[in-house]
Parts: C-alpha cells; sequence; structure tokens
C-alpha cells in the first residue's frame, strides 16, 4: 500500500491579518469575521519565489537525502491552474536544484485545494505500476499567491504560502494509505470563479458532499466514521469544520485545528502541514487511523484515510 516516508514545510514569516486589510480591500466587518469567528490570525507570505519556497520545504526532507537517485516522480500538487507566468516552470527548477536526474516531472491541478489527496493517490498508482519497490516519487504541494485572485477566497478564507514535500513509496510498514475518494461537483464549463450563483451553489452542497466522500474513504478503508482517531483537515476556516464535526457525528478535538491560526490557508499544502505537526507533537500512536480532508474551488471532494 503506498505509504508516507517523510513530509517537511516550509512556513514563511508571517502577517497579521489586520495588516492585510489595505492590501486586500477588506472592510472592517470582513476583518472581525476573518479573525473572530473563523480563527485566522497570522497568514504566511514570502518574498521568495514559489521555485524558492518548494526547494525550502524539499531541503527539510530527512528521508530524501542520499536518495536522490530513487526519486522517479516529482509531482507538483497545484490548489491553482496557474502557479506562476509562462514560461516559467517552479517544479524543474526544484528538480534541478534537488539533484533528481532520474525523476520524471508531472503537475496535478483543478482539484483545487484537493489536489495534495489527488497527487497522493496519482503517485501510487505511477510507484504501483512501476513494480520496483525502491522508487520513490516526490509530492511538492502549495502555491505562490502571486495574483490578486490567489490572497484570498471572498467570506471564505485567506490564503497563505507554506509548503509542504511529501516522499511516498509503494509500500511501507507505517502512515500507508487505506482508503481514498474524490467527487467534483462543478460545472461543465469548468469555471471555479466565486460569482454570487456559484458560491450559493457551494455552499448548499458543501457538509453533504464531504460527509459523502469521508464516508466513501473510509468504507474504503474498512473502518466507521467513528474509528478515525484524528483529522487533518485544510485550513479553510474554523466554522466550515465545526459544522463538519457535527454532521460526522465527531467529536470538536478530533479535528486538529492549531495551525489555522498559526498559518492561514494553504491550500493543498493543509493537511500534510498538519500531518507534519501532529507527528511532532506526538498525538498519533502506532496503528491510528486519520483522516485527510479537504474541499476545492470548482467543489471537488477528497478524503483519504491513513495508518500510522
Amino acid at each position: 500500500m503506498t505509504a508516507l516516508v517523510a513530509v517537511s514545510s516550509h512556513l514563511p514569516e508571517t502577517v497579521a491579518v489586520a495588516d492585510l486589510q489595505e492590501p486586500l480591500g477588506l472592510d472592517d466587518q470582513q476583518v472581525r469575521r476573518f479573525t473572530r469567528l473563523y480563527g485566522l490570525d497570522r497568514i504566511c507570505q514570502s518574498p521568495l519565489s514559489e521555485a524558492e519556497l518548494l526547494v525550502a520545504a524539499a531541503g527539510k526532507l530527512d528521508g530524501l537525502r542520499g536518495q536522490e537517485d530513487r526519486v522517479r516522480y516529482v509531482i507538483r500538487a497545484k490548489g491553482m491552474r496557474t502557479t506562476a507566468p509562462y514560461p516559467v516552470s517552479p517544479v524543474h527548477e526544484v528538480r534541478e536544484t534537488l539533484g533528481l536526474r532520474h525523476a520524471k516531472t508531472l503537475s496535478v491541478a483543478d482539484h483545487g485545494c484537493a489536489t495534495g489527496l489527488l497527487a497522493m493517490d496519482v503517485a501510487g498508482t505511477l510507484l504501483a505500476a512501476d513494480g520496483d519497490p525502491d522508487a520513490l516519487a516526490l509530492i511538492l504541494a502549495g502555491d505562490k499567491t502571486f495574483t490578486p485572485f490567489t490572497q484570498w477566497v471572498q467570506d471564505t478564507s485567506i490564503m497563505g504560502e507554506g509548503m509542504a514535500a511529501i516522499l511516498v513509496a509503494p509500500d511501507g510498514d507505517r502512515d500507508t494509505v487505506r482508503g481514498y475518494a474524490s467527487r467534483i461537483h462543478g460545472r461543465t464549463d469548468g469555471v471555479i470563479d466565486l460569482t454570487p450563483e456559484i458560491a450559493k451553489h457551494a455552499r448548499r452542497i458543501y457538509q453533504d458532499a464531504l460527509a459523502e466522500v469521508v464516508g466513501a474513504a473510509t468504507e474504503e478503508a474498512g473502518i466507521g466514521v467513528a474509528d478515525v482517531d484524528l483529522v487533518l483537515p485544510h485550513n479553510v476556516n474554523r466554522v466550515s469544520w465545526t459544522v463538519a464535526a457535527k454532521n460526522l457525528g465527531l467529536p470538536n478535538d478530533r479535528f486538529f485545528l492549531d495551525n489555522l491560526s498559526a498559518t492561514g490557508h494553504c491550500f493543498c499544502a493543509d493537511p500534510f502541514i498538519n500531518y507534519q505537526t501532529v507527528t511532532e507533537l506526538g498525538l498519533l500512536k502506532p496503528g491510528d487511523k486519520y483522516l485527510m480532508t479537504a474541499a476545492g474551488l470548482g467543489q471537488t471532494f477528497a478524503a483519504m484515510v491513513l495508518e500510522h
């Protein structure tokens, strides 16, 4: 089964939400909503380029040092379709900087902030097809907020520039993938902008769509939702996960939200940043079943069950 070998992250310096009021054009009510209701406080921002941020995250992967020639794939998980101006290719810059000379590069997108989980599934599929038990894949997750569209989602969250690097093996004896489900409820024309009409539809289906993928992933893993020991969500806002906890029948303390106030919503890197934090804190015990889950622009929902 697909296994996490190592996870690292790079969290840049942060800016207070209040200090972003003028740059983002927020009014006082929006600032209060983001901070007091949604639980946001500090947002990761950096002058570094996307490639430099990704290299900073991957450079902390202890499991990568000395194993560069085993990496067969570098998979760029992008929350947004475009993360750098043409012809810049951050993923190729990262591959060259890290010396991953045997790795093929590709990007996955269009699942919004659920793309990191899609990349995990793609990595596992490619490694299983290769049939080499020693092969590895490197996933690079997170986005640079280099356009106004990527800096915040109106009435939902403010985006941060934290990045995660995830080293994946085709099999392992810990942190193995037990179940994965993804569903897209988007428009046939591919529009993801949150117009009033699309935003209304997204709010209407959000909790039921999230519960459906969580149920499908846990069923594939052979467990019930109540058997999940810890939930590692994307850091969209506190309210959405408080409602989700009630909807799923899980206590609030099973949702790890400590990074929400410290980083902002770092696109599809959030579940992996949260994973690194909870492992450092010793919150996962051998055999624990934990759930990574996220929703992305375009009404894409995903959930993945892993066993520690």
